[in-house]
C-alpha cells in the first residue's frame, strides 16, 4: 500500500531538513529545484557537490540514516561504490551529490532549474 501524499509544507519542512543536514555536512554548491508539475518522480530535487569521492559518500551515508530516522522509511541509495555521482530517493525529495567535474559534466541543473530553483549559501 502506498504511503498518502506528504502536503507541500511537509515537502518543503523535509526539504529544508535534508538543506541544512547537507550545509552541516558542508557539501557545496546546494540547489533546489521544485519538480511539482514537472515530473511524477519528486516534487524537490536538491543537488550539491562533495569535494571527492570520500566526501561525496560520507554525505550520503550520513544523510541516509538521518532521513531514515527523519521519515521512518530507508532511503534508496544508488552510486555508493564509486560516489562520483550519488542519488538518494527519499520519497518526495530526490537528492543528487556529485564530485564537482561530474557535476558539470552532466549538468542537471540546466536541465531541469528555471525561475523555481534556488541556491543556499
Amino acid at each position: 500500500m502506498k504511503a498518502a501524499k506528504a502536503s507541500a509544507d511537509d515537502i518543503r519542512a523535509l526539504a529544508d531538513s535534508v538543506i541544512n543536514n547537507l550545509e552541516d555536512d558542508k557539501a557545496e554548491d546546494i540547489i533546489s529545484i521544485n519538480l511539482q508539475g514537472k515530473s511524477s518522480l519528486a516534487d524537490v530535487m536538491i543537488i550539491a557537490s562533495g569535494r571527492s569521492a570520500r566526501h561525496v559518500a560520507s554525505i550520503a551515508d550520513h544523510l541516509s540514516q538521518t532521513m531514515k530516522e527523519v521519515t521512518g522509511r530507508p532511503v534508496k541509495v544508488e552510486g555508493l561504490p564509486n560516489a562520483d555521482w550519488v542519488l538518494l530517493d527519499i520519497g518526495d525529495i530526490i537528492v543528487h551529490l556529485f564530485r564537482p567535474e561530474v557535476r558539470s559534466f552532466y549538468n542537471l541543473e540546466k536541465i531541469w532549474a528555471d525561475d523555481s530553483s534556488h541556491g543556499h549559501a
